[in-house]
């Protein structure tokens, strides 16, 4: 069938994309000190903000994937900005602490929505190397976390949080009306998605391995990004400040690594790149746990986060090369679980932490990284066997 799309506008467009939901993902932490003191709220308030966000989240990824293998993604994706669009403004202007929650769920469930749907589209226009284009676009992901914080440190005194949130819902609308003039791929399934196609994905044993190993994927990404803060000013003595320039060594660990997937480590094997990985996991993690000072410990999560980078874009490539015709949906049903992961694991870990101390953390990882390293030999196994 004749292509009708612009390959390079397409990709570039899923980019925005995630950069938004980089952006989203980060928001609510890096405004919330700001957000507590205008609305008042106290450490309960907070965290049930918190509680929000991941729930927005799971909707999006559970409803992206059907719909764009139905309708297309160009509506998705503008309707997924538009509420984006609206929560931050929300954010940034609302006096009333209810339209507060709703506005985090909506940037939330825009999100989610973002995320699931530029990595189907990009696994869909990308005939190889699916991987290394879904490493690219994951750069974006980086960026837009990376760069929230970084801008509202370098912008406080100048500044108040509530116009660098309204801009960021500027850049929001400005991609809601680029997704509704770019030309998407067309419809999969336009006729309809029938109830054997989606049973055939819990009955895919292969594909269920992958949903779980990204359960461990996404949880193991959610403690560093949820405890390492903790994890340091506990460990090492060090100031939240110091902390903090830890959590973002880690993230640009990641953002570097997965640019170099991308571009010098395109044509290796995703096994090959996935055990290198390991490798690089388990070192970062040798030299974290080990660390007594905040400068070792930091060098740690950079390497742990170049170690980390490859996990879901190997994966989700591995589910687009299986599942082409119905990409969108088998994406939401890997995602969603790997995001249940993230929720579970996390709560875990907080118990454990309140209970018996932050020092934990790296137990929880290396035995995720064990866990990780086990499914990924029993998956490869099984896709050597299906050739």
């Amino acid at each position: 069938m004749e292509r009708t799309y612009n390959r390079q506008f397409v990709f570039w467009s899923a980019c925005l994309g995630m950069l938004l939901f980089g952006i989203g993902l980060i928001m609510l932490g890096s405004v919330l000190p700001d957000l507590r003191v205008k609305h008042s709220l106290d450490a309960m308030e907070a965290g049930a903000l918190f509680s929000i966000l991941p729930v927005g989240i799971i909707l999006g990824s559970l409803l992206f994937g059907p719909v764009c293998d139905r309708y297309g993604y160009g509506t998705l994706l503008t309707v997924s900005a538009l509420l984006m669009f609206a929560g931050f403004e929300g954010l940034a202007f609302t006096q009333t602490r209810w339209i507060l929650t709703l506005s985090v769920f909506l940037f939330g469930l825009g999100g989610g929505a973002i995320n699931g749907a530029t990595n189907a589209v990009v696994a869909d226009i990308s005939t190889s190397g699916k991987g290394a284009d879904l490493s690219i676009l994951g750069v974006f992901f980086g960026i837009g976390a990376l760069g929230m914080p970084l801008l509202l440190s370098l912008l406080r005194k100048s500044v108040d949080f509530e116009t660098i949130v309204t801009g960021t819902g500027v850049l929001a609308l400005a991609a809601a009306v680029l997704f509704a003039i770019v030309k998407f791929p067309a419809a999969k399934q336009a006729e309809g998605i029938s109830m054997k196609q989606v049973g055939s994905l819990f009955s895919d044993v292969t594909l269920l391995l992958i949903a779980f190993f990204l359960f461990f994927q996404s949880s193991f990404e959610g403690l560093i990004n949820n405890w390492t803060t903790t994890y340091l000013m506990e460990t090492t003595a060090a100031p939240q400040q110091a902390a903090l320039m830890g959590l973002s060594a880690y993230v640009a660990g990641m953002t570097a690594m997965r640019l170099l997937i991308g571009s010098v480590l395109r044509k290796m094997p995703e096994r090959q790149l996935l055990y290198m990985s390991f490798a690089i996991t388990f070192a970062a993690l040798l030299l974290f746990s080990l660390s007594h000072t905040v400068l070792p410990a930091a060098a740690g999560l950079f390497l742990m986060g170049a170690g980390l980078a490859a996990g879901f874009p190997t994966m989700l490539g591995i589910v687009g090369n299986r599942y082409p015709d119905l990409s969108g949906t088998a994406f939401s049903f890997v995602l969603v679980i790997g995001l249940l992961g993230n929720m579970l694991v996390n709560y875990t870990m907080g118990v454990v932490a309140e209970n018996a101390g932050i020092n934990h953390l790296t137990t929880f990882t290396f035995a995720e990284l064990a866990i990780l390293v086990i499914m990924a030999t029993v998956i490869f196994g099984r896709l050597k066997l299906n050739k």
